[in-house]
């Protein structure tokens, strides 16, 4: 028997809502919607449901708006049947509905994230720790400790022995096989990096040792010196090494697929530094092809570099991507509609409204409070008095009539930016809402289950007696 959903919503975004499902079709459940009681779903509460709402006979879930503040386990235990927060635009209920109302399960990977901390020469121990905290808690799983050559690192074992102490798994990485050697028996897990004519030196080292070619370009020569650790039994990884863009970058992906075929079974590495330091473009896409990559050859061990204010966000980056893909790869599908975390300049889905949907719901409002929304023609703002579609924030002052309220033209203000902003870069815009940046700025969530505080603007008109 298929499940009867109940969509709960309001007055302006019934009609909406009812199109939306109609358009669904197929068999795979029954539909009711139940009108709240209220113009605009997002200003129910649990008061306003536990009042008005009356399900139908046979209702196995509720629907309620993405952006509806309640508490779902009290509605729930109320009413006995399951409530649940559905997408925050109708426009994604179909996408939504297609994952049986949940979201992608990205609990999981595949990949290993080790940190570089190029600068450690020149940083104390203590800011060391404290950084690699930061960088654990963005998704990194291994602080690699960075060696400059030529330059003292004369608390080397020290850091190694204060990161151990504090949980860390932790890798040294230097061309200078001495600072490998001090660093294992200070304690490290991996030593970055060895090749073929070095290999003498783990005789003196106990942790896991990262091999390269012994000079550029050298797959050969890795894939001898992979063949002796194997035969010897000692666990290693491999790592062909990724050049950057016109210094031999093609043929650097090309080695990666090449030792894959060669040695199927082997752990590797990839080093992404080379290509999200040294190309001038929003690290996002960069890091998701290069993952992708990883993700078809079976590489799961990846070192990040985050130094340049390009990349202030990569290691979050590369932990969101590494779960998109794993995700992907575990359904057979393409890595579509995971989720928005490297979706940094533009969206999927930017507009939640058409421009006729959106003058349809201007003209059911009968108050002066101002809404705003995005659509593909512009910024659309409007209350009972006008509707006004702008591409620049300016150009609607003059029509709003808030000259002599300051408090409501500064938010009118603030909220116009955002909106012209979203429009712009094509990316959703709610009022009162911030954009969605993805990790690029991470924005804070609210509590779910109550709603907003009034803010600066709505708090200064109240004290007037407005």
């Amino acid at each position: 028997m298929a499940d009867h959903l109940v969509f709960v919503t309001g007055h302006l975004a019934r009609p909406r809502l009812e199109r939306t499902l109609a358009a669904i079709g197929g068999e795979a459940f029954n539909w009711t919607i139940l009108d709240a009681g209220v113009k605009v779903a997002a200003l129910m509460t649990e008061e306003i449901l536990n009042r008005r709402l009356q399900l139908p006979e046979g209702a196995s879930r509720v629907i309620l708006p993405g952006r509806a503040r309640v508490d779902l386990a009290a509605l729930t235990g109320r009413f006995g049947v399951p409530f649940e927060r559905g997408p925050e635009e109708i426009a994604d209920l179909p996408r939504w509905l297609g994952r049986g109302g949940q979201p992608p399960d990205l609990s999981r990977h595949d990949l290993r994230l080790f940190v570089e901390l190029v600068e450690a020469t020149s940083m104390s121990v203590e800011a060391i720790v404290a950084r690699a905290g930061r960088d654990r808690d963005a998704g990194g799983d291994v602080v690699d400790i960075g060696c400059l050559p030529g330059t003292p690192f004369p608390h080397l074992e020290e850091t190694v022995r204060a990161l151990k102490a504090a949980g860390f798994l932790v890798s040294v990485d230097s061309g200078d096989p001495a600072d490998l050697v001090r660093g294992a028996k200070a304690g490290c897990d991996f030593v970055l990096s060895l090749n073929e004519a070095t290999l003498s030196h783990l005789d003196e080292i106990a942790a896991t040792p990262v091999l390269i070619p012994a000079e550029p370009g050298d797959l050969a020569s890795l894939v001898r010196a992979a063949d002796r650790l194997a035969e010897a039994g000692r666990p290693f990884l491999a790592d062909p090494v990724l050049d950057p863009i016109h210094f031999g970058f093609t043929a650097s992906i090309e080695r990666y697929a090449a030792f894959r075929r060669a040695r199927p079974q082997t752990e590797m590495l990839m080093g992404t530094g080379n290509l999200t330091e040294l190309t001038e473009a929003d690290t996002t896409g960069i890091t998701a092809i290069l993952l992708g990559i990883a993700s078809e050859l079976s590489i799961r061990n990846a070192l990040i570099v985050q130094v340049s204010p390009h990349t202030r966000t990569t290691v979050a980056e590369h932990d969101a991507a590494r779960r998109i893909l794993f995700a992907a790869h575990r359904d057979a599908a393409l890595p579509k509609g995971y989720g928005e975390m490297l979706l940094g300049l533009h969206d999927r889905l930017p507009f939640a409204s058409t421009p006729a949907e959106i003058a349809a719901l201007a003209g059911a409002v009968r108050d002066r409070n101002f809404r705003i929304e995005v659509a593909e023609d512009g910024v659309h703002v409007f209350n009972r008095d006008g509707h006004q579609v702008v591409t620049d924030a300016f150009d609607a002052f003059p029509k709003l009539g808030v000259e002599a309220d300051g408090s409501h033209a500064f938010y009118l203000g603030a909220e116009l930016a955002r909106a012209e902003i979203a429009w712009r870069l094509g990316k959703r815009y709610a009022q009162d809402e911030g954009l969605d940046f993805g990790v690029a700025a991470p924005r804070a969530r609210g509590d779910e289950t109550r709603l907003k505080d009034a803010g600066h603007t709505l708090r200064a008109a109240r004290q007037r007696g407005e």
